[in-house]
C-alpha cells in the first residue's frame, strides 16, 4: 500500500515546496493538488453537491493554479511524485491542457498522475461556457483528443463535440504511452464506461458510495469491450484519519494506494500531522 498526500496550496497555507520536501524526506509516495479556478459568491450548488454538508471552506477559492504549484514541488523534490486531485478537465481547453500535462510529466522525469473529474460546481462550469448536464461527454472527449496529442507526431481528431485538425504538438510526455488517468468520484454505469474506455485508475472518495458496487461496474464495463484490467490502480482519496486496520481493509479489497487529507494550514499545524501519518508508512 503506498500512503500519498492531498492538500488544497492556498496563499494561507504551508508552501508548496516546503509541503512538498518535508513529505519526501518522510517517504510519502505522492502528493496531490486539487483545482478551482474560482468559486462564485453567490454559491448556488452545496458543497460537493451534497446540501448535507458544511459550508464551502475559504481554502476552495484561494487555491493556486495546480500546475504552478506541481511544476515548484517537481522542480524542488527527486522521488517524491505528484498528481493531479482532480484536474476539471471539462472546464479546460484540451490543447493547452495536454501541452501543460506532457510539460509536467517531462519536468517531473515521469513522476505524474493526471487525476481527473467531471465537477460538481454548476455556477462554476457555467462561467467557463459549459453546460453541467453535458460536462461527462464533454471531458470524455477532451481527454480522447489529449490522448492523440500525447501519443501521435501528426494527430488529429474528429468528435461530436471537440475538433483538432493535423498538428504537431511537443514535448510528449515521458511516461508511455501517457500519465496514468485516474478518474475520481462516485461510480455508476456510465462513469464506469468511461473508465473503462481511457482510465488508467479510479480513486473514489471515502465518504461517497459504494466501493464494491462501483469495482463490479468498472470490471463489467471492462469486459464489455475486451479490456485487461490487470495494471488497473485503484487509489482511495480519503476524508478523515485512517487507521492501520482499515488500510488493511483497503488493500483486501485491492486498493494500493491511500490518499490522506492535509488542512490548508501553516506548517506549525500540517507537519505535526504528517508525523502521524508517516506510522502508515511501511
Amino acid at each position: 500500500m503506498k500512503i500519498a498526500l492531498n492538500i488544497f496550496p492556498t496563499d494561507k497555507a504551508i508552501s508548496p515546496i516546503q509541503l512538498a520536501g518535508e513529505a519526501e524526506e518522510r517517504g510519502f509516495e505522492s502528493l496531490w493538488f486539487p483545482e478551482h479556478s474560482h468559486i462564485p459568491t453567490s454559491r448556488e450548488t452545496p458543497w460537493g453537491g451534497d446540501p448535507s454538508l458544511p459550508p464551502l471552506p475559504e481554502m476552495y477559492w484561494r487555491t493556486i493554479d495546480q500546475f504552478v504549484a506541481l511544476s515548484a514541488v517537481a522542480a524542488s523534490t527527486k522521488t517524491l511524485k505528484i498528481g493531479t486531485g482532480i484536474t476539471l478537465v471539462a472546464q479546460r481547453d484540451p490543447i493547452w491542457l495536454a501541452k501543460e500535462v506532457a510539460s509536467l510529466d517531462y519536468i517531473s522525469n515521469g513522476r505524474l498522475f493526471f487525476g481527473i473529474g467531471y465537477g460538481w460546481c454548476v455556477e462554476e462550469m457555467r462561467n467557463h461556457g459549459l453546460n453541467y448536464n453535458e460536462r461527462r461527454e464533454v471531458l470524455r472527449e477532451k481527454i480522447l483528443l489529449m490522448r492523440e496529442l500525447w501519443t501521435r507526431d501528426e494527430a488529429e481528431f474528429d468528435g461530436e463535440i471537440e475538433k483538432l485538425e493535423k498538428s504537431w504538438s511537443w514535448p510528449k510526455p515521458i511516461q508511455k504511452p501517457h500519465p496514468p488517468i485516474v478518474l475520481g468520484g462516485a461510480v455508476g454505469k456510465k462513469t464506469a464506461q468511461h473508465i473503462a474506455e481511457f482510465c488508467d485508475g479510479w480513486m473514489p472518495l471515502g465518504r461517497y458510495g459504494d466501493v464494491k458496487r462501483g469495482l463490479n461496474l468498472i470490471k463489467d464495463a471492462a469486459a464489455k469491450i475486451g479490456r485487461n484490467l490487470d495494471n488497473f490502480e485503484l487509489s482511495m482519496f480519503c476524508v478523515a484519519p485512517i487507521k492501520q486496520d482499515q488500510v488493511m481493509e483497503l488493500s483486501e479489497q485491492g486498493f494500493n494506494r491511500i490518499i490522506l487529507p492535509l488542512p490548508a494550514e501553516d506548517a506549525a499545524t500540517v507537519l505535526p500531522i504528517l508525523d502521524k501519518y508517516s506510522s502508515l508508512i511501511q
